[in-house]
């Protein structure tokens, strides 16, 4: 049966632009100069990190004490600050170092940076208590490097190699497994935290400092400094046996298999799932569960996905569409390259800086110097212009809706960007003894809006991924990129749900507060003494906007 899709948006045509042809040509400079600095930096940091990994036994009270000595230079540096004189604390990292899409204006203006790049260790993994100790730095490839020859691995792994810790617990962290554990911030134990007056507590979820265990999160640095996080760890076994699920139909259809996928009613919850919308009547849904070598041997076919000749996993996803509806794709990935199968092609986000870096020939001959690195490649839109432009025409967006508001956000981003593949990926949504900045929606357990998934403590919310150029400028049409965010954005404020920090918003003050609860972020705030010292979040990540002026001919 054929399924009629979705009416993609139309609008007039645009004049050339000069700054839209050098970002269409960005390759030019991304293969004969990000490729190769991203890759030797990529070898320079696993060799350190396997190095560092080769003496954890023996120099772990040598690694505490060094920490130790970090965190006072940090709470000297912070007790320094002149509250009349110097500017808000703020990490002195470069803007390009990180993997937001945000521009980071208020790191060029009045600050007070604090130094915190040597916070990178593992600093011990007890295998007794089932915890590691990590400093923010510590990025997801480094970790999943050092734990999963033991067996061990985080019950959270977001896929990017290169986001760290500590951007993960103030910030944003899901993945597959967020269906069953939350976000990565729900996995952590407790925090070493500095403040703002330079003093350092530890705080957890049942102690006296527990307010601040639950602000810190989602508060984007706002709060506190993180120093040391304890997260738990789980047993893992070396392959993830996959299951992939084609489904043919419109929106709505895609979302009902999707509820079913992800909280089914007959066998136990997968320990992963994902989903990848190529179009309005096509997708691919996943489930993934841990399995050890002996069944991959035995029982099935192993895809080494992770190998730098193989194609990227969203073109490998859909070429699965060729089955029909009801046939099921089975087969076994070495857990490492399932923890990290977006990583390569970043998510697909490649595909518009290297057209043709799926093609084989590039694979084989190139593809060992993948995946360009974040920050050397926003080193590739020259000056402010280049970058406002690009942020107009890129869409870069994680929102959260209730599982029932799935087939609505969907067709609206379609509405808004036409833009694919879109991400699925489920996150239980825990309610917490002090509140954060998320919450359920009152009464969620209850009929009318229990949903599949829905518990007592916690209510299941869709992560509706959406990265990419909207159609309509792919076309080479007039587009307000802007305006359609902020169309995104009313939508989640009326529908309960909750757009990720990292990316662009275009909410004002009072929208934002409409959509985040501010009663426990303020109360903290204003209890620890960050007013007035840690900027505001409304104003760290509300995007300051000026008029842009592109010459066209």
């Amino acid at each position: 049966m054929v399924v009629k899709g979705r009416p993609s948006p139309v609008f007039p045509k645009a004049p050339f632009s000069l700054l839209e042809f050098m970002l269409r040509f960005r390759w030019v400079v991304v293969v004969p100069v990000v490729l190769p600095l991203s890759f030797l930096w990529a070898q320079y940091h696993r060799w350190a990190t396997r190095w560092a990994t080769s003496r954890e036994d023996k120099d772990e009270d040598q690694r505490m004490e060094q920490h130790a000595r970090r965190v006072e230079r940090v709470r000297q540096r912070v007790r320094s600050r002149d509250a009349k004189a110097d500017g808000l604390i703020c990490l002195a990292r470069p803007t390009y170092w990180s993997v937001s899409a945000r521009s980071m204006e208020y790191k060029k203006t009045t600050r007070f940076p604090v130094d915190m790049g040597d916070f990178v260790h593992i600093l011990a993994i007890d295998e007794e208590k089932m915890e590691v100790h990590l400093e923010p730095g510590v990025n997801m490839g480094q970790l999943s490097e050092s734990l999963l020859d033991r067996g061990l691995m985080v019950p959270v792994v977001p896929e990017y190699d290169d986001l760290t810790v500590g951007g993960l617990i103030s910030g944003y962290g899901i993945e597959g497994s967020s269906h069953k554990y939350g976000l990565f911030a729900d996995t952590v134990r407790s925090m070493d935290l500095i403040l703002a007056d330079g003093s350092a507590v530890t705080a957890t979820k049942d102690n006296e400092y527990k307010d601040l265990f639950f602000g810190v999160q989602w508060s984007q640095g706002t709060v506190a400094l993180l120093a040391k996080a304890v997260i738990t760890l789980q047993r893992v076994t070396p392959y993830v046996k996959v299951s992939y699920f084609p489904v043919h139909g419109d929106l709505k259809h895609i979302s009902e298999q999707w509820e079913k996928l992800v909280s089914p009613s007959d066998r136990e919850w997968p320990e992963f799932q994902e989903g990848l919308v190529f179009d309005s009547t096509r997708a691919v849904l996943m489930s993934g569960d841990y399995a050890t070598a002996e069944e991959a041997t035995r029982y099935g076919s192993i895809n080494a996905m992770g190998r730098w000749y193989q194609p990227w996993f969203y073109k490998y996803v859909e070429d699965l569409l060729r089955l029909p509806e009801g046939a099921v794709h089975v087969e076994y990935v070495p857990t490492r390259d399932y923890l990290h199968r977006h990583t390569r092609s970043l998510y697909w986000e490649c595909e518009m800086l290297l057209p043709f870096g799926n093609h084989p020939l590039f694979r084989y001959f190139l593809g060992w110097l993948m995946p360009p690195r974040v920050s050397f490649l926003k080193l590739t839109t020259v000056g402010k212009q280049m970058w406002e432009f690009y942020q107009e025409r890129h869409i870069a967006q994680d929102v959260l809706v209730p599982m029932r508001h799935t087939a609505a956000c969907l067709e609206v981003s379609h509405d808004l960007f036409d833009i694919y593949p879109i991400w699925l990926n489920a996150h239980r949504l825990y309610k917490t003894s002090m509140g954060t900045m998320l919450d359920c929606e009152s009464g969620h357990d209850a009929a009318p809006l229990r949903g599949p998934g829905d518990t007592a403590d916690a209510q299941m919310y869709t992560d509706v991924g959406i990265w990419g150029v909207p159609k309509p400028i792919v076309r080479g049409e007039l587009y307000d990129g802007a305006q359609a965010q902020s169309a995104l954005e009313q939508f989640l404020i009326q529908h309960h749900g909750y757009q990720a920090l990292y990316a662009v918003t275009e909410m004002s003050e009072k929208d934002f507060w409409t959509m985040f609860d501010a009663k426990l972020y303020n109360e903290v705030r204003e209890k620890y003494g960050s007013v007035g010292v840690f900027m505001d979040i409304y104003y760290k990540v509300h995007r300051r906007r000026e008029p842009i002026h592109v010459k066209s001919d």
